[in-house]
């Protein structure tokens, strides 16, 4: 299922992943260095124009009661919480700016635009995902507690409704994101200190009533006659800030070539062992400079994990070097298209919404789920005798390929053998036995 050995998977020696580390220590290093004046230039400019596009579309929804204007200001002000909550917001938080030593952008005073509180989000966000990336029972960023997005998650009855979750988490995702660090999960189950849980609730409920308030009776009250349209179109703003927020999200961490691991991973986890995580982890957009700025730079999903605290508008020319480090061990880059890569993440959505075993492909291999026994125990890194180039993971995983139909075929030969060898075990009571294991 998940990755065990995310050495062997990667097909690198203890001193491959050594020098792996040096190399991206020095990008660091280097881009440490040179941070100055076109930096806090880039950030200042970028809070200037988030803060006229939310006055303009306001403004704008003073007429709110015509169409045009409507929907004018619906498309400014959901492109002003775009930006403050994924180039400024989650940047800032991230401390990304504290080199600046402002307070205006620094990520101990910034409270942004979004129903959870940043104290919380800095949490579950800064601390256990990026720390913990896409480690199965540390990253609750893996389905979101929700969705079922590898094949490592026990199935159940639950998961049938995963499209549906997904559509009402987009929707809503600034709620999903204040409610995770809730942990109701560890609440039903008695996990957490009563005391410590009202005082988290206490601080979502504050937070979402000031964000109530703001914009769905403060700001609609200021247009006057036109308070319902400006209600509507403040709803509006923030259905399509959550929709685009989830999209960018699930394209850097669920489409294929995202990979899973376990907790055996994290023994002694070196620097440079978690470098590679993070890199093996993650996915990157390709598109333009308008994608790369509407997305907070997370377009650039792999180095922003890699450097979660380097200044996003460098993040551009750091994946040229990354990404030329990733041919040299030849590791994945996994990059795509946002519609691939969102076509990619609603595939396993839907697909995992059913049990494995109506699933084509190996649970080791398949393109949402892989592990270092797909390649049974060869996973060697060799040198091509006629180019000297390094022979590792790139070059097993094409070897591997296989179109659906060869899939298709092997599946049915393995459940033809799994018949043979338990003839008397219907698979219905089978399912009900995972089921009553599951409960």
């Amino acid at each position: 299922m998940a990755i065990t050995d995310i050495q062997e998977y990667a097909h690198l020696t203890d001193s491959d992943i050594e020098e792996l580390g040096r190399e991206f220590d020095a990008i660091r290093r280097e881009i440490e260095a040179s941070r100055g004046q076109r930096d806090a230039r880039y950030i200042r400019n970028t809070i200037r124009l988030q803060r006229g596009l939310e006055i303009g579309g306001r403004a704008v929804l003073f007429g709110s009661r015509k169409r045009p204007a409507w929907l004018l200001g619906s498309a400014m002000l959901g492109a002003a919480k775009i930006i403050e909550n994924m180039e400024l917001g989650h940047n800032v938080m991230h401390g990304q700016w504290d080199w600046m030593n402002d307070p205006e952008v620094h990520s101990t005073t910034w409270e942004w635009d979004n129903v959870g509180p940043s104290a919380h989000w800095k949490q579950t966000h800064n601390y256990i995902h990026h720390k913990y990336t896409n480690v199965l029972g540390m990253d609750d960023d893996v389905g979101y507690g929700l969705l079922r997005v590898t094949r490592d998650q026990r199935w159940s009855p639950f998961f049938i409704g995963n499209p549906v979750y997904n559509v009402i988490l987009q929707m809503f995702f600034e709620y999903g994101v204040a409610i995770q660090h809730l942990e109701l999960g560890k609440v039903a189950k008695g996990r957490v200190d009563k005391a410590e849980f009202a005082e988290k609730r206490n601080d979502v409920l504050r937070k979402i009533g000031k964000q109530v308030a703001k914009d769905y009776v403060v700001y609609p009250a200021l247009t006057g006659p036109a308070w319902k349209s400006t209600m509507s179109a403040n709803f509006t703003a923030n259905v399509i800030r959550n929709v685009w927020t989830n999209m960018i999200i699930f394209c850097g961490h669920f489409p294929d070539g995202a990979e899973k691991f376990t907790k055996q991973d994290l023994e002694n986890e070196s620097q440079g062992q978690w470098y590679l995580r993070q890199m093996l982890g993650s996915a990157n957009i390709d598109g333009g400079p308008v994608l790369d700025f509407m997305s907070g730079n997370l377009s650039y999903q792999i180095e922003h994990h890699l450097y979660p605290d380097l200044p996003s508008n460098r993040l551009a020319e750091i994946a040229v070097r990354v990404r030329a480090i990733a041919e040299k061990y030849d590791l994945p880059y996994t990059s795509g298209t946002l519609p691939v890569q969102y076509a990619q993440s609603w595939r396993t959505i839907l697909k995992l919404a059913v049990p494995n075993k109506y699933l084509i492909a190996n649970a080791d291999d398949a393109p949402e789920t892989a592990s270092e026994r797909k390649f049974g125990g060869n996973a060697v890194t060799t040198v091509d005798p006629a180019t000297g180039r390094r022979l590792g993971l790139v070059t097993a995983n094409a070897k591997g390929k296989r179109g659906p139909l060869a899939l298709w075929r092997e599946q049915r030969q393995r459940r033809r053998v799994e018949a043979r060898v338990e003839p008397f075990v219907p698979r219905r009571h089978s399912d009900a036995a995972d089921s009553a294991r599951s409960a």
